[in-house]
C-alpha cells in the first residue's frame, strides 16, 4: 500500500503543514520540504504502528503531494 500524505504551504505560519487521511494523527510542520520530509519519513513508521496499520519491520511507502499558493500584483 502506498499512503498519501498532503503538504500545504501555510504563509501566515510560514511552514510546511503535512496531513494525510490514511495515516491517523499525522498533523506535522516544518520550515522547508527537506526537512518535512525527513520529518515524515519518523513520523509516519510511529503513527502506523501505534494504530497498528503496519508491524514492526514492514516497508512503508508515501507519497507526498504538495500545494503551495501565491498571490503577486502586476507591476
Amino acid at each position: 500500500m502506498t499512503y498519501t500524505i498532503q503538504a500545504q504551504w501555510d504563509p501566515e505560519a510560514d511552514v510546511w503543514l503535512a496531513t494525510s487521511d490514511q495515516v491517523p494523527g499525522l498533523a506535522i510542520e516544518a520550515k522547508t520540504m527537506e526537512e518535512l520530509v525527513e520529518r515524515l519519513r519518523a513520523v509516519v513508521p510511529e503513527l502506523l504502528e501505534l494504530n497498528q496499520s503496519i508491524r514492526a519491520g514492514e516497508e512503508i511507502v508515501f507519497r507526498l503531494r504538495s500545494e503551495r499558493r501565491e498571490v503577486v500584483r502586476a507591476h
